[in-house]
């Protein structure tokens, strides 16, 4: 090979080390292979931290308590029962209590105590070099968006999108079936099980069968992120979104804006988790469009499946999922399936 064409050769591969060093965007390519922290076994040490909103130590014990029953040592963050207004700290508090979780190679996974608002305030202040040299499990959900976006954008390394402390029952015996087993999928996915998920039909699905990296989280937050160094690149990935709280002309504003900016255009997969819908406070200035009709309009140029009503959100039904992790999507008249391919 000639000299000038052999270094040519080498820019691409240096400057893939420079942008995971540097923080730079290098999720570009849709086959590119997620980086799979380690699964955890027992004894591994759990952090719990607050990079969003407020929480008590009294209000994170039942999660405590569950952590250390699965066989997890459990170390509480300093900003768990800190506040600054709805925060969790101020901004300085939260950057240095997850600085130092995801700096610590003890620490295995660090799991977000509770939503909110108040990571997107942090996230540029975070240096991410000690983590890509020892990745861990990030886990949480809802303002835990900008987390997994940012990790798989820049860095592609996998996450864990699930419920976080507020979520686990005070009492675990009087808690509803379908909380205690999506709380369990948290266990089963820090552990390394492959995870596989079953959703009755829905008569406005769209059928057929995709594969891909999963990726998504909370639709505000995802569209928020829109240009930023956390912008979500979705080509050749199955996308899903969740939100709570939006009107209908919100929720059908972002899904242009995913349109706009190029999201749907190269999916998958497209999945549409649990949308609890605020209703107008006047009934005669309602958007005339549903939710189904909102997401099908959107995609209607592209010919990939779309599950609706899928077991991820705002809501007891609220399964854990493993972003950046290759899956199968699966969606025909009598049911979808979603699993991970290892």
């Amino acid at each position: 090979m000639e000299r000038k064409k052999f270094l040519g050769s080498l820019l691409p591969l240096g400057a893939a080390f420079t942008s995971m060093a540097a923080g730079s965007m290098i999720d570009d390519d849709p086959e590119r292979i997620t980086a799979i922290p380690p699964y955890l076994k027992k004894g591994d040490l759990i952090g719990i931290t607050c990079p969003a909103g407020f929480i008590s130590n009294e209000d994170i014990q039942p999660a405590v308590n569950k952590l250390k029953e699965w066989g997890f040592q459990v170390e509480v963050g300093e900003t768990v029962g800190k506040k600054d207004g709805t925060l969790g700290g101020t901004d300085d508090e939260r950057t240095r209590d997850l600085q130092r979780l995801l700096d610590d190679k003890i620490i295995k996974a660090v799991l977000c105590a509770r939503g909110g608002y108040g990571a997107v305030r942090i996230i540029d202040a975070l240096d991410f070099t000690r983590f890509v040299q020892h990745p861990k499990w990030i886990i949480g959900f809802s303002d835990a968006t900008v987390l997994h976006c940012h990790l798989n954008r820049n860095f592609g390394i996998a996450s864990i999108h699930s419920k976080m402390c507020n979520s686990f029952p005070a009492d675990w015996n009087a808690a509803e079936q379908v909380q205690r087993d999506t709380i369990d999928s948290i266990r089963k996915c820090l552990t390394g099980e492959t995870m596989q998920y079953n959703v009755a039909p829905n008569v406005t699905n769209r059928p057929g069968k995709a594969t891909g990296a999963l990726v998504g989280g909370n639709l505000k937050t995802i569209e928020t992120l829109a240009g930023s160094k956390s912008d979500l690149n979705t080509n050749g990935k199955i996308l899903f979104v969740e939100d709570t709280g939006e009107y209908l002309y919100s929720i059908d504003r972002m899904f242009w804006n995913l349109q706009r900016t190029g999201k749907l255009e190269k999916l998958k997969g497209l999945i549409i988790g649990g949308f609890k819908i605020k209703a107008s406070e006047d009934p005669a200035e309602e958007f005339n469009k549903n939710l189904q009709e909102i997401v099908l309009e959107k995609v209607k140029k592209f010919s990939y499946p779309v599950c609706f009503d899928f077991p991820v959100g705002h809501q007891k039904n609220n399964v854990a999922l493993k972003c950046g992790v290759k899956h199968l999507l699966s969606v025909t008249t009598t049911g979808c399936s979603l699993r991970e391919i290892k």
